[in-house]
């Protein structure tokens, strides 16, 4: 779903009024409600790769609260390392093996040599880069210790997965964002009105300058 289409602009009503009546109720409605809305959102493209959004945040999720569970130093290096090697691989996979691949063959048959491999034709899954490093940073920082990790599974999933970041960033970290699907929030319209201005603003920048500037570009 893109920022830019007529389903973007049915979807972000809906759940901006939707979010904020449940928000009248319970806070853990409100939250599992963003939730839904952020996956419904990804999922929109290809509802396959929400495994691999769900499977990264879940090991970074676990591997945060075994960090919290210990004190041993060998301990807490094996648990880092793993969502280091899980979360980086997967990315390297995804998005650079297709490329090495294609790049060796063609250097080796320069080189005299025959190799014909066919193209792994890797799809690349839309925002993998920016939940990878969102999701790894909170492991990360639980590890240094600058946070406690979160005991809501269902709150730091919807921090990794909130979709107006998800595909297009920025990288936010878990110290900035997360504590605010823990606190109880008040619609402001102040706010709202400067929201939306901003949104606004930002489609203009985006279909009237910025694509228009891309036919030249392109050329």
């Amino acid at each position: 779903m893109l920022f830019n289409s007529l389903d973007f602009a049915i979807f972000l009503p809906v759940v901006f009024a939707c979010f904020w009546y449940l928000g009248r109720y319970n806070l853990k409605i409100q939250n599992l409600f963003i939730l839904a809305a952020s996956l419904l959102f990804y999922g929109w493209w290809d509802w396959r790769f929400l495994l691999l959004l769900v499977f990264s945040t879940s090991l970074d999720f676990f591997v945060s609260l075994g960090l919290a569970s210990t004190e041993n130093s060998l301990s807490r290096k094996l648990l880092l390392s793993v969502s280091l090697v899980c979360n980086l691989g997967l990315l390297a996979v995804f998005k650079y093996l297709g490329f090495f691949v294609d790049s060796f063959v063609k250097a080796f048959n320069l080189l005299g040599g025959s190799m014909n491999l066919s193209s792994l034709n890797i799809i690349l899954p839309v925002g993998i880069s920016f939940y990878t490093f969102q999701s790894l940073s909170y492991s990360i920082d639980v590890y240094r210790r600058k946070m406690a990790p979160t005991r809501d599974y269902f709150s730091y999933l919807a921090f990794v997965s909130f979709f107006p970041q998800l595909v297009a960033g920025p990288i936010e970290r878990a110290t900035n964002l997360l504590p605010q699907f823990s606190r109880h929030r008040v619609f402001d319209y102040e706010k709202a009105i400067n929201g939306t201005k901003q949104i606004l603003w930002g489609f203009v920048k985006k279909i009237v300058i910025a694509d228009n500037c891309a036919i030249y570009a392109n050329l």
